[in-house]
């Protein structure tokens, strides 16, 4: 009865971690959408409304689902806060921030340094300038999110049957 019960936990233990990684090929095309999604709104921000940056990115905050509210969240906080007091520039609080919270996104190091490199150029430049890397930024994206895409539709039902696999494997050389 014991090895029964060690034999179910170990495939149990096993497929699930073939759906978490699943769920995680899955979620990366989704999350490069909604920061596509974010990235238009801040283009409306800037050029329609001319709102403040700090501003822009709580609303942008409040219009995507976590984790990249978090993200937004914490840097127009940052903003708001750091920019008036210590002179830190935008650049700073924005790789910091993306720094901080990219783990807790389904995101690769390709998006990370796209938006790594539109955070240096944002509040340094004219409106014009902004939208020009806002769009470079997009245009980068759109395309990690074809490869993306790619990769799910190769590696999600792959990472669900080698998890189950996998276990199966462990408990036939354990039994």
């Amino acid at each position: 009865m014991l090895k029964f019960i060690g034999v179910a936990l170990i495939l149990f233990a096993g497929t699930m971690i073939g759906f978490v990684q699943a769920a995680r090929y899955a979620a990366r095309p989704k999350q490069i959408r909604q920061l596509l999604h974010a990235l238009q709104r801040l283009e409306t921000e800037i050029s329609y409304g001319q709102t403040p940056l700090p501003q822009a990115l709580d609303r942008i905050a409040g219009a995507v689902p976590p984790p990249l509210s978090y993200l937004f969240k914490d840097i127009a906080g940052s903003l708001q806060t750091e920019t008036a007091h210590s002179g830190v520039t935008v650049k700073e609080i924005w790789g910091r921030a993306i720094v901080a919270r990219w783990p807790e996104t389904a995101m690769r190091a390709p998006e990370q340094e796209a938006l790594i490199r539109f955070g240096s150029t944002l509040g340094a430049s004219g409106r014009e300038d902004q939208l020009k890397h806002i769009r470079l930024a997009m245009h980068q994206l759109q395309a990690e999110e074809a490869n993306a895409r790619d990769d799910q539709q190769k590696y999600e039902r792959l990472s669900r049957s080698l998890g189950a696999l996998g276990a199966a494997l462990i408990v036939i050389l354990i039994v």
